[in-house]
This record gives C-alpha cells, structure tokens and sequence, in this order.
C-alpha cells in the first residue's frame, strides 16, 4: 500500500473509527532536467539572499507570507499546528446525499480510504449501507493546509474520498451554453446511431499516454544516435453537411447507411424506404 497522507477518525453520528487515506491516483509524465547548452552539465537551482547577495542552504529557510509590499511576518511550522482546526486529526461526516447528484466537476482529487487497527467491523458496516443505500457521505476534513470538504463513495473494494472544490472555485461561464433548437430530429436519430456502433464496456486499462510513448520513443532513438521522426499532422475536412458526415461515419463503422436513414425518416415522420425486391414484387403482381 502506498504511504499514508492523512490520519485520523472518521464520525457518524456517535460512530467512530480510526482510519487511514491513501493516494489512489497520480497522473505520469516525461520529467527533464535543466542543462548547460555548452556542456550538458546539470544544472543546480540556488536559493538566494537578495539582502546578502549571496546563496543560502535551505536550513536557513523559514516560511514568511506577505501582508504588504516587501513587508512579511515569519511563520513557524509549530504555529500552524497551534491553529489547525480538529479535521485535523477527525473526519465528521456532515450528511448523506444521492449519489447521482454529486456533479463531477466539484470532484478534485482521489484517495483510498482504509481502516486502521481496530476500525474494520464499523467501516465494513458504512461501507455496505452505503453500497445498498446509494448514498454518498459529505465530510470535512484538513490536510495540506487547507480544510476540504470531501465525498465518501462505495468503490468496488472499499470506500473512496474525493476532495472537492469549493462552490466558489467553480468557474461560471456565461458562454458555456448549448442551443439544442439548433439541432433536427433526422440529425438526432442518425447521431444516436453512431453511438450504438461505438458503444463499449468501461475499461481503462486498455488506454494508454500516446504522447508519452511517444517521448519514450524519441528519447531512445536520440540515445541510438537515430533520428527524430515527426508525427504527420492530422487533417481535418471542414463539416458543411451534418448529416452525409454521419452517414460516412456510419458507413466507416461498417453499419448499413440505408438502416440509419431510414430510423432518420422516421424521426421526421416519414415512412420508411420500401426495399427494392419489394417492389418489383409487388409490379410483378400488379402485371
């Protein structure tokens, strides 16, 4: 398991239990070191005395916040603990909402949440009741300086807590908008039809950083003293009619086009396109 980031007792109602939060993701990237174009040294960050004009070791450093221009009062870490408020050390879970009223976009980070020594019998019960009840339990909690209100869910193995933002750091765009006047129903129906063919069950192992890789790649074949291809840039035509590019997306996924049309004529009210044997069926008798 990975090491613990917060620890403490969850509350509900006069239940408690000890319990641990653990890193449940962290996203991966190419880092890269900073050198001497001249030499490929590696090279250093220095922290520097503007006063003195010269380097100082970080054991000199103390944190300091700025109430006015060049003006700071020194903070010392013992201080901060003076002033942490009791979600510090204990979880209070506030109340029970609908899981499927938590809007993603509060979601922030994610953790695992595990019982410690002692905690397991009432987690396993807040577990399950929540796992039947379809409720998400809503909790303050302080870690990293700063207090948070978080969301308790049942995963597949155990509970999850996400941290989330604050109302007030959600950006409200007035231009984020959408006029659905705008869209048919034949559009509609044909774009429901592209849906079915890319239908699939959620499974995100099987996704994977391409740019990432990419890096990887080129970083090798630097080293092999090869060199760099460039990805060739994507092309992409200007859509002027809707729908005969969401009859060749149709027809790319290999689904008939004459199925979508009609399901799109019927949309508008129209009847569906008789088959050709039909047809000539029907002459035949009519002869």
């Amino acid at each position: 398991m990975a090491s613990t980031v917060w620890k403490g007792h969850l509350t509900f109602g006069l239940v408690s239990l000890p319990v641990r939060l653990y890193s449940a993701a962290r996203g991966e990237t190419v880092s890269f070191n900073l050198l001497h174009a001249k030499d490929n040294s590696r090279i250093k960050q220095v922290t520097y005395c503007q006063a003195e004009d010269q380097p100082v070791p970080r054991s000199e450093l103390v944190k300091g916040y700025e109430y006015e221009k060049d003006h700071y009062v020194v903070i010392e870490e013992e201080d901060i603990k003076k002033v942490a408020p009791k979600t510090a050390k204990v979880m209070e879970i506030l109340e029970f909402v609908k899981g499927d009223a938590v809007d993603a976009i509060y979601l922030e980070s994610s953790y695992y949440m595990a019982p410690d020594e002692g905690g397991e019998k009432p987690y396993a019960l807040l577990f399950a009741a929540m796992g039947q009840s379809n409720y998400y339990a809503l909790a303050k909690i302080a870690m990293h300086n700063r207090e948070h209100i978080v969301v308790l869910r049942p995963g597949k193995k155990g509970i999850l807590l996400h941290t989330m933002y604050y109302a007030d750091e959600i950006r409200q765009v007035d231009e984020f908008r959408t006029d659905t006047d705008l869209v048919k129903p034949n559009e509609l129906a044909m774009a429901n039809m592209l849906i079915e063919t890319l239908k699939a069950e959620f499974e995100p192992e099987k996704y994977h950083d391409t740019y990432r890789d990419n890096l990887m790649a080129m970083i090798e074949a630097k080293k092999e003293g090869q060199a760099v291809v460039e990805t060739p840039e994507p092309h992409f035509a200007p859509v002027i009619d809707i729908m005969e590019a969401l009859k060749r997306s149709l027809a790319e996924k290999k689904k008939p086009v004459q199925v979508a049309t009609a399901a799109a004529g019927e949309a508008e009210g129209e009847a569906p396109a008789e088959p050709v044997a039909k047809k000539r069926e029907r002459r035949t008798k009519a002869v």
